[in-house]
């Protein structure tokens, strides 16, 4: 995963609030063949703090989950896009309407180390009574750690992230007289100084549904079940829904009063071997097996063995 955190040497909000701005006219005339020079009075101005927050979902899509997964992450990017350093306040809202379900739990972590990956043990935790200040200019990653519950296969969550100025937000041109950087005003930007995005949870699932039938040859050529008869069954494992299922492994015992028919076991209309080697498939001497490995949801494998009557 690349890095999400950034931060901008650059200065969007341009000269850094408090910065002095300071200036002094001058005027030179002729007296009886000298020069005289006056100076004006200095005019002294202090730059006020421009208050401009943004917030971005950093995730490129939405992040897939199992149902009842706990601590899912979502990355956001949080911007102080003033001119001065700031405490951004952050909030969370997990509970939104017309989503098809709600996380049950979610935290709230800023990214330590700056490498945009959510590091548990190093991230630290949000405290709402100590928010980061961000200076001018500077992004840092914020992750919404959230748990699944027993969600359905495509079922989707939307969780807000809000950042707003600390120092107070409102229509833009807005002034908190005296709470600028160096004693100069606070003036809202063009964000409010509070915004917000949302980011989405996927829900990816996956069954297996097993079917098995079986045909017979009889030794005469027909089907009935008499000794000597051979009998093959078919499995078919068929995976539904959008995720995959890992480590899946057919088994099956072969019945009383039948014998195994050596080597006849079939993947996918590919001889296997008895052996447990490098293929897929096994006989222990009392039930065959086939190793699947992962099955992607909307495939399906064919197995297939033969047994006769005894």
């Amino acid at each position: 995963m690349s890095p999400l955190f950034l931060a901008s040497a650059a200065s969007a909000a341009g000269t850094p609030a408090g910065t002095p701005i300071e200036n002094t006219a001058t005027a030179s005339y002729d007296d009886g063949g000298s020069t005289v020079t006056v100076d004006s009075n200095t005019v002294s101005l202090i730059v006020d703090e421009l208050l401009d927050i943004a917030v971005t979902w950093a995730d490129p899509g939405d992040v897939t989950a199992a149902p009842d997964e706990d601590d899912v992450v979502l990355a956001f990017t949080v911007t102080n896009g003033g001119n001065g350093p700031e405490p951004v306040v952050l909030t969370i809202d997990h509970n939104r309407a017309g989503d098809d379900f709600d996380p049950d739990a979610v935290t709230l972590f800023v990214d330590t180390d700056g490498n945009g990956v959510y590091d548990a043990g190093t991230d630290t935790l949000y405290n709402a009574g100590s928010p980061p200040v961000l200076a001018a200019d500077e992004s840092i990653t914020a992750f919404i750690l959230g748990d699944m519950p027993s969600a359905a296969d495509g079922e989707r969550s939307e969780v807000l992230l809000t950042g707003t100025a600390a120092t107070g937000s409102g229509a833009p041109g807005t002034v908190f007289a005296g709470q600028g950087e160096g004693g100069g005003d606070a003036v809202v930007g063009s964000t409010g100084a509070s915004d917000d995005d949302s980011g989405f949870y996927a829900i990816v699932d996956a069954d297996l549904d097993l079917t098995k039938s079986a045909t017979v040859v009889d030794p005469f050529g027909g089907a009935t079940q008499v000794p000597g008869a051979v009998v093959t069954y078919r499995l078919v494992a068929e995976a539904t829904g959008s995720g995959s299922l890992a480590n899946v492994t057919i088994t099956d015992s072969i019945p009383a009063d039948t014998t195994y028919v050596d080597d006849s076991i079939t993947l996918d209309g590919t001889s296997l071997t008895d052996a447990t080697d490098a293929d897929a498939g096994a006989y222990d001497g009392s039930a065959i097996s086939v190793a699947l490995g992962t099955i992607a949801g909307g495939s399906s494998k064919i197995i297939e063995f033969q047994v006769v009557i005894d």
